[in-house]
C-alpha cells in the first residue's frame, strides 16, 4: 500500500514504528527523512553497476541482476536489523521516487505478514514539501534577531533563552559551522539538503503567535545557504543587540574556539584567506601572535581591526534595533541576565 505525504506535520502522526530508507548510503547521507535508517538494498557499487547494465545491455538484464542483488541484500537485513520485529512490525519504506527498490523491499516485508507501507513518490515527495515549507510559504513566526558583535555570545544566549522555554532556532548547530571565516567545526558541515530537512522539521512545528529568536547570520553559514523563506523574514527582522567589552569578548573567543592544539591548524589557514583585506605586515603580526599561543590577544586583534569596523559598517546599513542589552562581562550571571531581558522583550513581541 502506498502511502501520500501531503505535510510535514504528518511524519510525527502516521504511527510507523519505523521509517527505512533503502536507498544507497550516499544518497542516504546526502539527506534522508528525519528518524529514517539506511537498509539500503542496493550499494553504492551495486546500483552504478545495475545502472551501466541497464544503458549498455538492455532493462530486462538491469532489473533480473538487480532482483538477485535486492534478495541478497534483504536477506541480510532481515537476519541483521530486522531480526528482532515481531509480528505488528509496522514500517514505513521509501526510495528515491517510490519505485523499483522500495517496492520490492516492502514486498519481501509484507511477505513475512508486517504492515509495511511504501512512501508514495519516494524521497523526491519528501524532498518537494522541504522546499515549499522553506522557499515557497512565508514564515509563520515573526523573528527577532539577536544582534551583536563577534564574541558576545550571542550562540549562548540562544542556549539559554532555549531553556526559559522561548521559541529558539540556532542556525550555526544544524549548519555545524560558527558562522566565521574561523568558524569550522568537526565533523564537518551536513549537505544543503540535510540542512534544510532539519530546518524545516522546526520550521513546520512553529508556534504563529511567539516570537522565533534567531541569531543575526549572513545569508551563508559556511557553505550553506540561509533558504529564501527564512533569510527574507530575517532581512525584515527587528534586532536586539547585545555589546561586551572587547577583552571579555576576546577571552570567550579564546575559550570557546577550542584548545591551542585544535584551534591552531585551522586558524593558520583562516588567517591567510584575510589577506585580501589587510596588509601583509597586519597579518604577520597575527600569526606571530597564534605561533606563540597569545590566543586572547589574537582574537582581540582581530575582533579591533577586522569584525568590529565590518559589523559597524554593516549595522548601519540596517534598521530595527529594538532594544540594546549592554552585558559587564560575560559571566554565567551575566549571559543569564541579558537572556531574561531579551525573553522580556520576546514575550511584549509575542503580545
Amino acid at each position: 500500500m502506498a502511502l501520500s505525504l501531503t505535510s510535514l506535520r504528518d511524519l510525527d502522526a502516521l504511527g510507523f514504528e519505523e521509517v527505512i530508507d533503502v536507498r544507497s548510503p550516499s544518497e542516504y547521507a546526502e539527506d534522508h527523512l528525519p528518524c529514517a535508517v539506511n537498509l539500503p538494498v542496493l550499494d553504492d557499487d551495486e546500483r552504478a553497476r545495475i545502472g551501466t547494465i541497464y544503458v549498455r545491455d538492455s532493462r530486462f538484464k538491469a532489473r533480473r541482476a538487480g532482483a538477485a542483488l535486492v534478495a541478497r541484500n534483504a536477506a541480510a537485513h532481515l537476519e541483521g536489523h530486522l531480526a528482532d520485529k515481531g509480528p505488528g512490525y509496522r514500517p514505513l519504506v521509501y526510495c528515491w521516487r517510490g519505485g523499483q527498490r522500495s517496492g520490492s523491499f516492502a514486498t519481501i516485508l509484507a511477505q513475512i505478514g508486517w504492515r509495511v507501507e511504501v512512501l508514495e513518490g519516494g524521497y523526491r515527495s519528501y524532498r518537494r514539501l522541504v522546499q515549499e515549507a522553506l522557499y515557497q510559504t512565508p514564515l509563520a513566526a515573526r523573528v527577532l534577531l539577536l544582534d551583536g558583535n563577534t564574541g558576545t555570545a550571542k550562540t549562548e544566549l540562544l542556549a539559554r533563552l532555549d531553556g526559559l522555554g522561548q521559541q529558539v532556532i540556532d542556525l550555526e548547530a544544524l549548519a555545524n559551522h560558527r558562522g566565521s571565516i574561523f568558524g569550522r567545526r568537526s565533523g564537518g558541515q551536513p549537505s544543503q539538503k540535510a540542512f534544510e530537512s532539519a530546518l524545516a522539521a522546526r520550521v513546520v512545528r512553529l508556534d504563529p503567535g511567539r516570537a522565533l529568536l534567531l541569531e543575526a547570520e549572513s545569508s551563508k553559514i559556511g557553505g550553506l545557504s540561509v533558504p529564501p523563506s527564512l533569510w527574507r523574514a530575517m532581512q525584515a527582522a527587528k534586532r536586539i543587540e547585545v555589546t561586551a567589552p572587547l577583552p571579555a569578548r576576546a577571552a570567550y573567543l579564546a575559550r570557546v574556539y577550542g584548545t591551542p592544539a585544535e584551534a591552531t591548524g585551522g586558524f593558520a589557514a583562516a588567517l591567510e584567506k584575510l589577506r585580501v583585506f589587510h596588509a601583509a605586515e597586519v597579518i604577520s603580526d597575527w600569526q606571530a601572535l597564534l605561533a606563540r599561543g597569545a590566543h586572547a590577544a589574537l582574537a582581540e586583534r582581530l575582533m579591533a581591526e577586522h569584525y568590529d569596523p565590518r559589523y559597524a559598517k554593516s549595522r548601519a546599513r540596517k534598521a530595527g534595533i529594538v532594544e540594546r542589552i549592554a552585558m559587564p562581562d560575560l559571566s554565567p550571571q551575566a549571559l543569564d541576565a541579558a537572556a531574561a531581558r531579551i525573553a522580556a522583550i520576546a514575550a511584549r513581541a509575542s503580545a
